[in-house]
């Protein structure tokens, strides 16, 4: 896996321990926000590794959605919660501070570690190499 892809996978586990951080301190909206980068640092890392690349958010979207969920049944489901979050984190950094509630942001969250345990698991599966940076 390249150094970039890794980094995205560092990013998406940091952004899950924030995301309990701040819904366990009352902050739902900005925990929603972060469940929903985790899972989007993680599609963007998957589709890095079949050698893509997206510059914004819906293309990342819909290219889990195309080389993934389309592909395996068993993506469909996080390829949804991804589109969920998407939304949640729009309510959460675009509306009033009410817009995400707690069950809200800790289902994000759930959905998030449901994600980068599929992702964990799928990279082991297909035993993606490392490859040199130099």
């Amino acid at each position: 896996m390249s150094p970039e892809a890794a980094s995205l996978f560092d990013n998406a586990r940091s952004s899950i321990e924030w995301a309990q951080k701040m819904v366990d301190g009352g902050a739902r909206g900005f925990a929603a926000s972060r469940a929903y980068y985790a899972m989007f640092y993680l599609a963007e890392a998957m589709l890095m590794v079949r050698g893509l690349s997206y510059s914004k958010h819906s293309a990342v979207i819909a290219g889990f959605g195309r080389e993934f969920a389309k592909a395996n049944q068993a993506w469909q489901g996080p390829h949804q919660h991804l589109i969920d979050a998407f939304d949640k984190r729009q309510k959460g950094d675009y509306g009033d501070a009410g817009a995400v509630s707690e069950t809200e942001a800790r289902e994000c969250i759930d959905w998030a570690r449901e994600f980068l345990a599929m992702a964990e698991e799928w990279l082991n599966r297909n035993d993606v190499p490392e490859t040199d940076a130099g």
